[in-house]
């Protein structure tokens, strides 16, 4: 089997992420790493064991032999990274949210359909299994018409005035931090899974550390919890903390979610809750094997991952029999997997979200700031 080489651009938490799961695909192989400067791009690829390292990553787009590249860094540096990355020919993963305006997102998608290169969004949650039984269960019509969702995605780790995290600046980040970051994610979960699209809303957005104290040096996501009070520089803040959202879903579903970064003892909670007129669905990211089913006139019913009870389109994301969990990891694998089966065969079936959902999501972001700015609903 000849392996597809592939090369990271970014070495923070996600760059060990990606990593990671790449190579558990057996058919991809990791053979340069870039980042911002040669330092930096050394000790990751030391860490995972990859000799090619570099501080530019226009001399990896420049080699032929690479096939693919992900894009995992900061996100005003998303575009300038995937045109370039198009225009030498490489097929493109990128993080989300996909870029810091709806302008750049779309040049990207008609540059990525030019160019007939595999592109994809990492929405990665979408690929748990007993998410991927709810996205089955609605086809089926097991819930009936689609009235009510409902949910939220709550962190912690931005809740002290002493957190940081490049995220913060909407410089390096874009204008919406929680929304872009985490609010993405449940606006295209809840699209992908209902099959409906968000065509209308209503946001309110909060900040509520006006500043923060920078940490003097570089810090990795979701660390910088030990520093103390000399390693600090306060900082005015322009980006939000907590957002909530009314939402209207097609042409008569409705529904409302919150996200937040200040959320004390909430680690990683992603939830939606699905009703419809025949029964409803609640799930958490937290216990991700575990899918709740309500019903009216009859018991509810918990549902534990197990591939040989789900439909079979939901068993085939799960890699691992009844029993064994499949968490955050194994869901990044099987985005992975689809994507590079793509890149190796163009006839590949396209199911996994791509610059396309990458576009839809920076203009509910958009139509997000500006509701909130309005105070108003908007449509989308």
């Amino acid at each position: 089997m000849k392996k597809i080489k592939t090369a990271l651009i970014g070495t923070g938490f996600m760059g060990k992420v990606h990593a990671e799961n790449v190579r558990r695909l057996g058919n991809v192989e990791i053979v340069a790493v870039a980042d911002f400067a040669d330092e930096p791009a050394r000790k990751f690829g030391e860490a995972i064991g990859v000799e090619r390292t570099t501080g530019d990553y226009h001399t990896l787009l420049k080699d032929p032999e690479i096939d693919a590249v992900h894009v995992l860094t900061p996100n005003a540096l998303h575009y300038p990274m995937c045109k370039a990355a198009l225009n030498a020919g490489k097929h493109v993963l990128c993080e989300k949210p996909f870029t810091v305006t709806s302008e750049e997102a779309r040049e990207l998608v008609e540059l990525a359909a030019r160019t007939k290169l595999a592109n994809a969004i990492n929405h990665n949650l979408r690929y748990y299994p007993v998410v991927q039984q709810i996205r089955r269960m609605i086809e089926a019509g097991d819930l009936g018409e689609i009235l009510i969702v409902q949910g939220t995605y709550s962190q912690d780790w931005l809740l002290y005035d002493t957190d940081w995290n490049w995220r913060v600046d909407s410089k390096a980040n874009g204008a919406l931090r929680a929304m872009g970051d985490i609010g993405s994610h449940w606006m295209d979960m809840i699209q992908h899974l209902t099959g409906l699209k968000i065509t209308a809303l209503c946001a309110d957005l909060a900040t509520f550390h006006k500043t923060r104290k920078k940490p003097k040096g570089p810090i990795e996501t979701f660390a910088g919890k030990k520093l103390q009070p000399e390693d600090y520089q306060s900082v005015a803040i322009d980006t939000e903390d907590f957002g909530a959202v009314l939402v209207h879903l097609g042409d008569r579903a409705r529904g409302a979610f919150t996200v937040s970064q200040m959320s004390a003892g909430r680690k990683n909670m992603f939830t939606f809750d699905i009703y419809g007129t025949k029964a409803g669905v609640s799930w958490n990211q937290e216990r991700p094997d575990e899918l709740w089913i309500g019903q009216r006139n009859t018991p509810n019913g918990l549902i534990i991952k197990d591939p040989s009870l789900l439909y079979p389109k939901a068993a085939a994301y799960a890699d691992l029999p009844g029993g064994h969990s499949e968490g955050y990891d194994d869901v990044h694998k099987q985005v992975y997997k689809h994507f590079y089966a793509r890149v190796a065969d163009p006839s590949a079936p396209l199911d996994y979200p791509t610059f396309e959902d990458g576009l839809l999501g920076m203009q509910l972001l958009e139509k997000v700031l500006e509701s909130s700015k309005k105070n108003g609903w908007v449509t989308v």
